[in-house]
């Protein structure tokens, strides 16, 4: 119920959320079912440290054309080079 009020808190102010805690707690299931609850499709996305900016700009780009909300799954494995430059694309996109 917490992660559920934090992250329509969160819309609210059009802002995203990041659920954090221990592996297996059901982080990534709680925000399919929030998605499922306020019809909004989600797209999990397992991260690796092959990932690159080219690769995430796509990503971001279906994204958006569907209308859809990503939940990244294990995010911590990115590359921190690479990592930064995703902070600037969700950037863009949020102030657009």
């Amino acid at each position: 119920d917490k992660c559920f009020m934090t992250l329509t808190g969160a819309l609210n102010l059009l802002l995203g959320g990041a659920p954090a805690g221990p592996a297996g707690t059901g982080k990534t299931e709680s925000v399919k079912d929030l998605g499922k609850a306020l019809a909004m499709p989600v797209v999990v996305f397992n991260c690796s440290d092959g990932l690159d900016y080219k690769m995430m700009e796509k990503f971001f780009s279906g994204l958006a054309q569907a209308g859809a909300w990503a939940c990244f799954d294990e995010f911590n494995r990115i590359d921190i080079e690479v990592l930064s430059v995703i902070a600037q694309q969700i950037m863009t996109i949020q102030n657009a």
